[in-house]
């Protein structure tokens, strides 16, 4: 790992903690951008790396717990929380809103070591799913109007002459768009077809009916 794959971001409104995690993080070849403030942190501009948020529980503008809840709905990156003046209960709400850790000052340079690697693997894997399912966006937009429509029918388990009948062409017909479908989703099967809907969150209204040939 080099400080050019990632950045660390440090909210603290004590400076002497800012320095020290700072020369902790570049002594292990990480980069890191420190703000004073949870104000500082929303306003600045960020790169687009996998990155973590070492976020303090008591800033001078806003509760560490409070910005989290507040950045919620938006991509951001997974927070490690710290503070001097830590609680069960706060623990248990950072955790529950997906903090990675809530380490209570003084912890071990390990302790924060090992939750800052846990972050930035959370936060790859995250950008790694976004991009695929991105790129199955963009296949789904090279689908033909009619395409769309055999999709959610193929997926949910229509025979082909049932999901004919439903939009009202032939049975070979159908077939074709079906072809183009599975390769223009890059499907190899049915199955990573379904599993494609599901990312893409395409809804399924029909479901196979018994009896069907």
């Amino acid at each position: 790992m080099t400080g050019d794959d990632h950045i660390v971001f440090v909210v603290d409104d004590d400076e002497r903690v800012r320095e020290a995690l700072s020369e902790l993080l570049d002594s292990h070849g990480m980069r890191a951008i420190t703000f004073e403030s949870a104000g500082d942190y929303v306003k600045a501009e960020k790169p687009d790396l996998p990155a973590c948020l070492i976020l303090d529980i008591e800033l001078p503008d806003i509760n560490g717990l409070d910005l989290q809840r507040q950045i919620a709905d938006r991509d951001h990156p997974p927070i490690v929380f710290i503070t001097g003046h830590g609680d069960i209960p706060s623990s248990v709400r950072a955790i529950k809103h997906g903090a990675v850790d809530f380490l209570t000052k003084p912890f071990s340079d390990a302790d924060l070591m090992a939750a800052i690697h846990a972050a930035l693997a959370e936060d790859r894997e995250k950008r790694s799913q976004r991009a695929e399912v991105d790129m199955l966006r963009r296949h789904y937009l090279d689908l033909t109007p009619r395409e769309r429509e055999v999709l959610p029918l193929v997926v949910s388990g229509l025979l082909n002459k049932q999901a004919a009948a439903e939009l009202g062409i032939s049975e070979v017909t159908l077939q074709i768009h079906r072809r183009n479908v599975m390769q223009k989703m890059a499907a190899a099967s049915l199955a990573d077809l379904v599993r494609i809907a599901e990312r893409l969150e395409i809804p399924i209204t029909h479901s196979r009916r018994v009896g069907g040939n």
